[in-house]
């Protein structure tokens, strides 16, 4: 008896699903990133990246907008060229303050810095 219905499953065509489900796309932006990259890792990790290419833009926006060479800036500020472009690449970690004062100080500003409390960030980011 169990040989005669597998014979008769094994027999009868089995029925495949055809409808297929819409798949669900975005073009938001930051939602394809907290799908991607939604770890609080992941996050941190986003920020300091971030974190660096805001501080090498802000330097390489200054440097142009006074028509200046990375040369001439870090021949102004007392160090190399390398330097300068290492500053302004956003892979550089470890951007020195007195080097980044210095910098601030030639186009006449100052650097700001706030400690912010984490939960007040992500409360910024989740609006």
């Amino acid at each position: 008896m169990a040989s005669t219905v597998l014979n008769q499953r094994l027999e009868t065509p089995v029925k495949r699903r055809t409808a297929v489900r819409p798949v669900k796309t975005t073009t938001d932006a930051v939602a394809i990133l907290q799908r991607r990259f939604g770890s609080p890792e992941s996050e941190a990790y986003m920020v300091e990246e971030l974190e660096r290419i805001l501080i090498g833009n802000q330097i390489y926006d200054l440097r142009t907008q006074a028509g200046m060479t990375q040369a001439a800036l870090a021949r102004k500020v007392g160090t190399k060229a390398a330097e300068i472009d290492r500053l302004e690449n956003a892979d550089y970690e470890g951007h020195p303050l007195p080097m980044l004062r210095k910098i601030a100080a030639l186009f006449g500003m100052r650097i700001e810095l706030n400690f912010v409390p984490v939960a007040q960030e992500k409360n910024k980011t989740q609006k």
